[in-house]
């Protein structure tokens, strides 16, 4: 029996038999997708998601500004007085104390001024001596001329009683004594009334000169009281002449030499606390959600890697627009809204400013960050007593 042959059997026969015949092209197999590039696509996607999700709470939960600074107080020490430098006590970015001398001037111009009035104060006390020995003498004087006229007022007495015993004396029905007695007793009354005026006049003029000697003593006594005025200002400008810290702090700027010539108001150098703080110029835009006590987190460029810890403490009573030199004026018809900036004041952790003392100074830069919704620390504290 004939084995039947199926068209599939048939079909590589003929092909082996004319193998001169054209192969018909197969259909292209389709390529497996590469795990790898869809591992890294996923991956970009996540952290793409992640962050923009980051962004976006953070957004919604934290301020943040890098317009941050820390700041603190410079005092800057100048001369008072002019002079010559001849020493100088510290050195840069040295330690000082409060009172602790600094520099010290030349003060021989000033040992100077302070022994000529010290001359002039003693003459003028010689001329008090010699002025209340003055005044001692007129009083004497004055004392004499007015027992002289207690004297005359005396004979003044006298002769007005010889006067009217002449006078009874001598009339119509009795002459017991001369005219001329008569007469020479009314002239004696009237020398005596006239030397009792000259005295009197003499006196006025003796107390008039106890007067004028107590004016003049007690004007050499304002002179010295002047000249002393002028010593303790000579004296203070002696000391002026040694340069003291005015705080506990580090030396900075300096640029006092030996043998250079001060002059009052010349800024020597300036003397650094220790207490720093940061100011940070948020937004106006920010500044709904802080209050005074919340927590800020701190990153110092100048300390990589290390996260301070703050507290707001206040706010500027204004932007930092309107104590700039020259604040915009917004009431020209020029105009353009611009987004202000208002510093905060954050005071550090004590225990950051101990840990980073030397390290904080003013001037480096900081980014703050603080979490919105958080209670301020007062609050807490409250919450916490009840």
């Amino acid at each position: 029996m004939a084995e039947a042959h199926t068209p599939a059997e048939h079909k590589p026969a003929a092909a082996a038999s004319n193998p001169a015949a054209p192969v018909p092209p197969s259909a292209p197999a389709k390529a497996p997708p590469n795990k790898r590039v869809l591992t890294v696509v996923g991956l970009i996607a996540l952290a793409a998601l992640g962050a923009g999700g980051r962004m976006w709470y953070k957004s919604q939960h934290f301020v943040e500004t890098e317009n941050a600074y820390v700041t603190g107080r410079v005092h800057p020490v100048s001369a008072r007085v002019a002079g010559v430098v001849t020493r100088v006590l510290v050195d840069d970015n040295q330690m000082v104390k409060a009172g602790d001398v600094i520099a010290e001037l030349d003060p021989a111009d000033h040992a100077v001024r302070v022994e000529q009035i010290e001359a002039q104060i003693a003459s003028v006390q010689q001329q008090i001596e010699q002025a209340g020995a003055q005044v001692a003498q007129v009083r004497a004087q004055a004392a004499a001329a007015g027992a002289q006229v207690k004297q005359a007022e005396a004979q003044l007495v006298r002769a007005r009683q010889d006067a009217e015993r002449f006078g009874q004396l001598y009339n119509e029905t009795m002459k017991a004594v001369s005219k001329a007695e008569v007469d020479a007793s009314s002239a004696a009354r009237a020398g005596a009334v006239a030397d009792v005026a000259a005295r009197r006049e003499s006196a006025s003029a003796a107390q008039a000169q106890v007067a004028s000697a107590d004016a003049a003593r007690d004007v050499l006594k304002a002179q010295v009281k002047v000249l002393e005025a002028q010593l303790k200002d000579a004296r203070q400008q002696m000391a002026y002449n040694r340069i003291v810290a005015p705080v506990a702090g580090r030396v900075g700027k300096r640029s006092i030499e030996v043998g250079a010539r001060v002059q009052p108001g010349q800024q020597l150098l300036a003397v650094v606390e220790d207490n720093v703080w940061v100011v940070a110029n948020f937004k106006e835009t920010q500044l709904a959600g802080l209050e005074p006590g919340q927590q800020v987190h701190l990153e110092v460029d100048a300390l990589p890697g290390k996260e301070l810890v703050g507290r707001v403490d206040s706010f500027s009573p204004a932007s930092g627009n309107q104590f700039a030199l020259l604040p915009a004026d917004n009431a020209t018809g020029n105009f353009t809204k611009v987004v202000q900036r208002v510093p905060v004041k954050i005071t550090l952790d004590p225990q950051d400013m101990k840990k980073y003392a030397g390290r904080l100074v003013p001037g480096m830069s900081v980014v703050a960050e603080v979490e919105l919704g958080q209670k301020a620390a007062h609050t807490q504290t409250a919450s916490a007593a009840h």
